[in-house]
Order: structure tokens, then sequence, then C-alpha cells
């Protein structure tokens, strides 16, 4: 018989991922196996994460206040490394006290426009039509409802976009950005986790905001930090992961639909998705999914929200495990969310 070859990559990578086990993926069902086990996870996710960059003052400006009916809008800018700074949108209500008693929750956007559109800062109509079909401006949406809500730009996006792309990149900055910092052994993903840890230490300087009551929220790409984030950052008591708790054998290997600035090196080694959102727990997390989500399928969201699901019921968590099966697309459901983080912030 003739030996059957292979010459197609994709194929070699769909074929490694077919029952593939990471290392340190959750396989135990007590609450003394989840202990061992998120001791052990956190540490090696921690070796993955690599190397942060060195702490610089913020040197925060706010560059302008607005206020927009109920809301306040602020426009701040603060440093996070040498060579770095981070443009975030500031919404909150107008009515707010400065006594250092409110609830924050970071609003992260994913791959489009960027944070205006989180904070529905309006420009056009291409992203009046993506807040439209997403109801992506959450941020304005949980500061109406009460929230003091920072809005960043990731890198990558929006006014951190890098300039001249050649046409290969365009489609996703963040490839090119992961190119560029493996040469120097750094991660996309970590120097965004590190600007949203940054983002938390601004916060702490707020007269408006409660150290103690900080949380994260996120669709697709934000999801990923929201996840990410969370997991690493206990500062963050409470999070929202929109649309981005897929398998990565599914969206990243068979898919094609992940990007630089949701991997690590070795990774999938160690990991899967619902592994690095099991670290969350003990802490209140709220997984939103949309039964039409052409972009993260549902059968895929679903798989991923089950080993959540298992973690946390090690944990002895799983009354703080909440889940938003909703009948949209990829977008935020705002179904939950705003009772979730007012039960938990």
């Amino acid at each position: 018989m003739k030996k059957r070859r292979n010459f197609s990559p994709r194929n070699y990578w769909i074929q490694k991922a077919d029952g593939w086990l990471p290392a340190l993926s959750f396989k135990g069902e007590t609450q003394s196996d989840f202990t061992a086990w998120k001791h052990e996870a956190l540490k090696k996710y921690t070796e993955l994460l690599g190397e942060f960059p060195a702490r610089v003052p913020l040197d925060a400006e706010i560059e302008y206040t607005v206020r927009e009916g109920v809301v306040v809008r602020q426009r701040v800018v603060f440093d996070t490394e040498e060579h770095m700074s981070v443009p975030c949108q500031i919404l909150y209500p107008a009515d707010m006290k400065t006594d250092r008693g409110n609830p924050a929750i970071i609003c992260c956007h994913g791959h489009g426009p960027g944070k205006d559109a989180v904070a529905a800062l309006i420009s056009g109509p291409e992203i009046r039509a993506f807040i439209a079909e997403h109801n992506f401006d959450f941020g304005m949406q949980m500061a109406k409802a009460g929230f003091f809500c920072l809005c960043p730009e990731l890198r990558g996006f929006g006014e951190r976009k890098s300039e001249q792309l050649p046409p290969l990149y365009e489609c996703d900055p963040c490839n090119a950005d992961y190119i560029k910092a493996t040469l120097f052994g750094l991660y996309p993903l970590t120097l965004n986790l590190w600007d949203i840890m940054r983002c938390i230490d601004y916060l702490e300087t707020r007269a408006e905001v409660d150290p103690e009551r900080i949380g994260m929220m996120g669709i697709s790409g934000g999801g990923t930090m929201t996840t990410f984030t969370t997991a690493f950052e206990q500062r963050i008591k409470a999070a929202d992961i929109i649309g981005y708790v897929n398998p990565f054998g599914e969206f990243a290997i068979c898919d094609d639909n992940a990007c630089g600035m949701q991997v690590l090196p070795n990774l999938y080694r160690y990991f899967d998705v619902h592994d690095i959102a099991g670290l969350i727990a003990p802490r209140p997390l709220l997984v939103e999914m949309g039964i039409y989500d052409s972009i993260f399928p549902f059968e895929d969201l679903i798989r991923g929200w089950q080993g959540i699901e298992r973690i946390y019921k090690a944990a002895g968590a799983d009354d703080r495990l909440v889940s938003d099966i909703f009948p949209g697309v990829h977008a935020f459901s705002g179904i939950k969310a705003f009772e979730f983080f007012k039960k938990y912030l």
C-alpha cells in the first residue's frame, strides 16, 4: 500500500491539534486539586508572559473634560513604559462623588476602530455602524449605569496603530507587532497586559474610584485581554469576557482566526483558553456567548465555557460564574452585565 503523505502546513497543524491536551490543562475535580493546579499553573503562566517593561511615572494628563448629558467624558493620556504612552477615554456619571467610594470598570475594545467605539466617541458613519452591529459602546452604557469607566487604546489600534504598514499587515497589525516584539524577547499580549495594569495604577489615583472595586470587561480581542489580564492581575475583582473562550484548537488552528495579540510562545503546550480563564477563580466571572456569533462560533464558545465551569466547580466557586447565552451575533449582550457588576463591585 502506498504511504499517504501530507504536504499542507495547515493540515499538519490540524492533525497536531487533533486530540491535543495541554500539559497543565486542568484535570482535577476537587478543591484541593484546584488549589494545587492553580499554584502550578499561575507560576507557569507568569513564566510564559516573559519580561515586563520597567515601570515609569504615569505623568497622567487630562487633556479635556466635557459633559454629555448625564455623563462626563475625559480624554486622559499617561505613560506606561519608556517610549510608550496610552490614550484613554474616561466616562463617569456627572453626579459621581469624589469620595473614593465608586466602582470602576476597564472597558476593552477588540479588533476594529478601537477605544472610541467603546466610549461612544462617534467621529463618522463607520464607527456608528460598527457600534450598531456589535453593541460596542458598552463603556458609555456602563457609565450611564453608574460606573467609572476607563476605555484604553490597545497597541496596534486607533491612535496606536503603526503608520505605513505594508499590505501584508493592514488587515491585522498585531502580527507585525508580534514579529518585531519577539525579536526583543517580548510579546504584544504581555505588553498590552502591562498597559492595562498601568491603567489600574491610574485608577488608583482617581478620587472617584474605590481601588478595591475595579472590574474589567472586553469583547473579542478585548475578551482576550480581559481573560489574560484578570487571570494574572489580582486587583481586578470581577470580569466579563464577551465573545472569546473558544479552544485554541478551533479558532487558532482550524479557523486561522488568531493574531499576534492573542498568543504567547509555548502557550498551547501548557494551557487552553478555558484554563487561563479558570485562573480567575474564585473571583466572579461573567461569560457572554452569542448563538449567532460567526467570528467565535457558539459551538466552540460553549466548549470553552464547559471547561471554565469544570474549574469553577472544583474551586467551589460555581456560584460566582455566570453565563449570558443570548440570541445575538459577535456583540455585547447587555442582558446580565449591569446586574453582574452591581452585585460584585
